[in-house]
């Protein structure tokens, strides 16, 4: 049974590797516009479940899977910054609060579909404006949603995590694992 890993995350990549090394990947080009008014959860679903379904199209006798992760303040979605200023706003926005990381896995053969929301809440430091435009100049923020890895330079200014740490990097293992069981 081969499994094919609709990402181009090497943090995915890498933690299904612990798996398997059977596996291949494939990226899900798909449309990531955030839609007004959609709850945080529901678009990492809705992510996920479009990134599995547009590579089991082709190879419906493959599991494929596909993941997402945001970061949410409240109902706002953070996605990946644009530029240096958003980021510099996002990381300001996290700064001296908690906020959550819903990352959603499907797994998907054929018409059969698996998938779970794993939830994770983060606390920040107060950060000052030298330390998030420090953080901004090494580039770490520009493939992250929220603008931040919590695996990299970000890392120091994480107060407490409640959940799978996992989840915050992108692919909570341990869980896709038990999917890949279950499935």
């Amino acid at each position: 049974m081969e499994i094919i890993l609709a990402s181009q995350s090497p943090r995915r990549k890498e933690l299904l590797g612990y798996i398997t090394r059977e596996f291949k990947t494939i990226p899900a080009d798909i449309d990531e516009t955030i839609p007004k008014g959609i709850e945080p959860k529901n678009y990492a679903t809705t992510m996920a479940e479009e990134k599995a379904k547009v590579i089991s199209e082709q190879y419906p006798d493959h599991i494929v899977i596909g993941s997402d992760t945001i970061v949410a303040l409240g109902d706002e979605i953070m996605g990946k910054p644009k530029d240096d200023q958003e980021a510099v706003v996002m990381i300001s926005k996290l700064s001296d609060r908690h906020h959550q990381v819903h990352t959603s896995v499907c797994l998907r053969q054929g018409n059969k579909v698996l998938t779970k929301v794993f939830t994770a809440t983060v606390s920040f430091f107060e950060l000052s404006l030298q330390e998030i435009e420090q953080y901004v100049q090494t580039g770490e923020p520009f493939d992250k949603a929220g603008a931040y890895g919590i695996q990299g330079p970000a890392s120091v200014f994480v107060k407490e995590v409640v959940g799978d740490y996992y989840a915050i990097v992108g692919f909570p293992i341990g869980q896709v694992n038990q999917m890949l069981k279950e499935f």
